[in-house]
């Protein structure tokens, strides 16, 4: 079987190859530059929870060595503190860290990876596919071509994938641009993410409305400030009177603090949705699929969980035969997160940005605009959350043995502590992105005893046995508890960590019918029909 031709090396596609070696499936990443990044400052990424999880779980390495997590955030409106949040153990923080650090530590791990194969200074000309494979072209200094079984566009906003393809990538141009500055200094809020809206001083004019402000380790900060519609030139005096103007406004005496400008640019927010996802085997990722970030949201958070949605779902087909229904759910799934992602800030847009009119004088809007920039930069609600797959094809239809729990079915689950068949503890989230459903029973007083005591007692042998008897890979797992499940319940997860649904103790029939239903129907049925055509 050829391996996945991955194009781009940015973040989402050295992620993509990492989950794809993980689930053992071959991959060639096509990368247009020299192999490394330029150490760029002002090129930062805020990553959620759950996607930090997702990196280090890949590389095997804490970002927080290179990364910063915020001590609280903060949320001013002219001289007043509107919002002050604290993070902890039940509100992890955003981790912060330049780009360049992202995909150092993606590279590093990719270096000793058997199964990925780099191949810079290689930039994508030709793509051809047929119903067995992808056949693609690039040219430099050492131009060939490539042979695949599948091939996924992680090539970025201007994506030579999309456009060999001609899929039409509408949308909005320049919904918001910033002024970015990174310099190094001390300011009063030690470790804490500050969003300064209307701040009291303004002698630079309406372009020094909102201003955002983000620790990076070193004593680094990146500073934002939100430019006015139109296409206002930022010149290197312009920036410089904005930072030695805002630096001074934060201090406690007017003057303005010691700094080091380290790095500077504009970053300008496209809203954009690729029209498909997939064309045959050929597949787009990340930017190359959608650009937002409007309103404090993260870009690449999405690329990311592209990335993981599509990875279990190629490798599946990769290992078993082409599965058409399975593969079809990438796009469904996550584009309609991103469309409703889309559809909820340009919603609050003209709120937030649209300056006067009524809404200016109702009562209380003010503080309800910061909450909804404080979702946007936190990934929290409808501008940020991890979206859910509640209307996926893949969701199982109506089962008898349903229960509800905390998590609804095609969210994505909590992180519990678990047993492991070899009756080690592990963290629930350290079994995803392995190819396999996890199947955990909730079964409180386990955790306590040797697994040799428990694993041939009670509904363990009958669950096992239904475990072994489904339609694709499956892990059986034992956990004391989970948030809102009763004893004996059976939760049965996605590779990529969603809910497909909880059952009311061990009921094989309707075990077998959601995991068919998670992989798209029946995987061994459809493979085995294909190559008894192929043989005819």
């Amino acid at each position: 079987m050829d391996p996945v031709i991955i194009v781009g090396a940015g973040p989402v596609g050295l992620t993509l190859a990492l989950s794809l070696a993980r689930q053992e499936v071959p991959s060639i990443v096509l990368d247009e530059g020299p192999g490394k990044d330029e150490p760029r400052l002002a090129r930062t990424v805020v990553l959620g929870e759950d996607t930090t999880t997702l990196v280090e779980r890949l590389t095997g390495a804490s970002l927080i060595a290179v990364g910063t997590r915020w001590a609280g955030w903060r949320a001013m409106r002219r001289k007043q503190v509107t919002r002050e949040i604290t993070f902890d153990d039940t509100e992890p923080a955003p981790l912060h860290l330049a780009q360049h650090m992202l995909t150092g530590a993606l590279r590093t791990a990719l270096a000793g990876e058997r199964l990925v194969r780099i191949a810079v200074d290689s930039r994508l000309d030709t793509v051809e596919q047929e119903p067995s494979g992808v056949t693609a072209h690039t040219r430099g200094p050492k131009g060939t071509w490539w042979r695949g079984s599948y091939l996924v566009g992680c090539d970025g906003p201007r994506s030579t994938v999309r456009k060999l393809l001609d899929i039409r990538f509408p949308g909005r141009t320049a919904v918001e641009r910033h002024a970015v500055a990174a310099l190094r200094t001390e300011l009063p809020w030690t470790g804490q993410a500050l969003l300064h809206r209307t701040p009291p001083w303004r002698t630079s004019g309406p372009s020094a409305g909102e201003i955002t402000a983000r620790p990076l380790p070193e004593g680094v900060w990146r500073l934002d400030w939100l430019l006015p519609p139109g296409k206002e030139l930022v010149t290197p005096e312009l920036l410089v009177a904005r930072v030695r103007e805002t630096l001074s406004g934060w201090s406690s005496d007017g003057t303005t603090p010691a700094y080091e400008l380290l790095d500077t640019g504009v970053h300008t927010v496209h809203h954009r949705l690729a029209r498909r996802w997939r064309a045959g085997r050929v597949f787009l990722a990340g930017d190359a699929a959608h650009l937002l970030g409007a309103l404090g949201t993260q870009g690449l958070d999405e690329g990311l969980r592209d990335a993981d949605n599509l990875a279990w779902k190629l490798a599946l087909a990769w290992h078993h035969g082409r599965h058409d229904a399975l593969l079809d759910s990438y796009q469904t799934e996550r584009r309609a997160v991103i469309a409703a992602r889309l559809r909820a800030a340009d919603q609050a847009l003209p709120l937030l940005r649209g300056g006067g009119g009524i809404r200016a004088y109702v009562p209380g809007a003010a503080r309800g605009h910061d909450v909804l920039l404080t979702d946007g930069h936190l990934g929290r609600g409808q501008l940020g959350a991890p979206g859910t797959y509640a209307g996926s094809p893949l969701a199982p239809q109506q089962l008898d043995g349903a229960v509800p729990v905390a998590t609804p079915p095609g969210s994505p689950v909590e992180d519990v502590r678990v047993t492991a068949e070899d009756g080690s503890f592990v963290r629930l989230q350290d079994r995803f992105g392995r190819g396999a459903l996890l199947v955990v029973l909730i079964a409180p007083g386990t955790g306590v005893w040797e697994r040799k005591h428990w694993v041939s007692a009670g509904i363990m042998p009958r669950l096992a046995a239904a475990v072994t008897a489904l339609p694709c890979p499956a892990e059986l797992l034992v956990a004391e508890s989970y948030p809102g499940a009763a004893a004996h319940t059976v939760l049965l997860i996605r590779p990529d960590g969603h809910l497909v649904t909880a059952l009311s103790g061990v009921r094989p029939a309707d075990l077998y019918a959601a995991a068919e239903a998670a992989v798209g129907g029946a995987v061994r049925a459809q493979a085995e029909a294909e190559a008894g055509a192929g043989a005819k």
